[in-house]
């Protein structure tokens, strides 16, 4: 990483800056708009025709837009088609998002598309302006006009400079989503091999008895007080994560006055769209809401940690789905989850079982944390290297 700092201040020493307000690097600032949804004949075209959504992709360039619209389309309304190549700038709802059109691309009114002079690279400008903070009044702003956008002032090296400043980003970019693919898949493969392991090992026949929920558990029939939860242990479905990756600290805590309580391995699941399949082991006491399943055990003869591996199986969410209710928000049938059947082997078989998964999900867990820290810190890398090529001195005022 020093022959890379010191290539880079290398590069720079000596380097003529000029700064221009990005208005007067541009060719055309273009704003866009939405052909009428009554009529029929202006969607489902050729045209693709983007929106501020289009611009959530990873990679600099808007390749696919989710709609298209006709030439009549086009012609009807007052979006415009940007030339591919040229910038596009969202200015509404997230402002200062920027990409790059992959190729000729009409826009609605929440985008700009800037055409730039000879004077400066398009993947140059797409950088520098992804390290801008849109902001007024020393806020986060939701809008910025167009006037605003010529009014950034932007630093412009020569041409050999811009291209050599891109060459190394592109670099950085490609190595980061390199590593990131590598872990996901490393992270895949774990999961499919966890996967595989936990439905042999839950697989019983007539051998063993077989009991329903409601044999040996029941919901939480305990309450707690508000004054008694905080961020780290209240409970809601939606700080409980999606694809049984347990919960995280809730950013607000409820008005109620009174929540179901839970203590230490209690089972919590999420009692709204079931198919996020969202359960937490609880490791400590708390509260959770109304949309959230207390799940506490009261046989001796199950382990509560054999109870969560069956209940966090996807049988079991399968199940429940297939009674729940509701079509746009299905709510889990409480009655009906406390009919679910399902094998109780002995309890050293138990413990044998549990022993097996808590290793698995160790591993899984450690590479699924492991994976968003590593991209962080390759993130932050990028960004440290990024800032540096383009922090040129401004000159001083007159």
């Amino acid at each position: 990483m020093n022959t890379c700092m010191r290539y880079m201040e290398k590069l720079l020493e000596g380097v003529e800056v000029e700064w221009k307000p990005l208005g007067e690097v541009l060719i055309a600032n273009i704003g866009g708009g939405t052909p009428s949804k009554a009529e029929q004949t202006y969607w489902s075209g050729k045209i693709p025709w983007a929106s501020v959504g289009d611009l959530s992709i990873e990679n600099a360039f808007v390749e696919q837009t989710r709609n298209h619209i006709t030439d009549e389309g086009l012609k009807k309304s007052s979006s415009n088609l940007i030339p591919k190549g040229s910038l596009i700038v969202a200015i509404k709802i997230s402002p200062g998002k920027v990409k790059i059109a992959g190729s000729d691309i009409a826009i609605n009114q929440d985008l700009r598309g800037l055409i730039v002079k000879d004077c400066i690279l398009n993947k140059y400008l797409y950088y520098y302006l992804n390290i801008i903070s849109f902001v007024g009044n020393g806020t986060i702003v939701k809008s910025v006009t167009s006037k605003y956008l010529e009014k950034i002032e932007i630093p412009i090296p020569p041409l050999r400079i811009q291209d050599k400043i891109v060459q190394i980003l592109d670099t950085f970019t490609a190595l980061t989503a390199e590593l990131t693919a590598e872990l996901t898949a490393e992270l895949t493969a774990r999961k499919k091999q966890y996967n595989y392991y936990r439905e042999k090992l839950l697989q019983f026949g007539p051998e063993v008895e077989w009991k329903t929920l409601g044999e040996v558990a029941e919901y939480s029939k305990g309450r707690t007080k508000l004054v008694e939860v905080d961020n780290t242990n209240y409970v809601g479905v939606d700080n409980l994560i999606q694809n049984k990756l347990g919960k995280t600290n809730s950013d607000k805590l409820p008005k109620s006055v009174t929540l179901a309580k839970y203590d230490k391995e209690d089972i919590l699941i999420g009692n709204i769209r079931p198919y996020l399949k969202k359960i937490w082991y609880s490791d400590r006491f708390g509260g959770a809401n109304g949309d959230v399943l207390v799940i506490h055990k009261v046989d001796k003869l199950v382990i509560s940690r054999y109870l969560y591996y069956i209940l966090s199986d996807d049988r079991f969410f399968s199940y429940n789905m297939n009674y729940s209710k509701g079509a746009k928000m299905p709510r889990g049938n409480k009655d009906k989850i406390m009919e679910y059947s399902f094998p109780i082997p002995s309890l050293s078989e138990q413990e044998r079982i549990v022993s097996i998964l808590d290793k698995f999900d160790a591993l899984t867990h450690s590479i699924s944390e492991g994976l968003p820290r590593e991209i962080e810190l390759r993130q932050k890398q990028y960004e440290y290297y990024r800032d540096m090529l383009l922090n040129f001195p401004k000159p001083p005022k007159a």
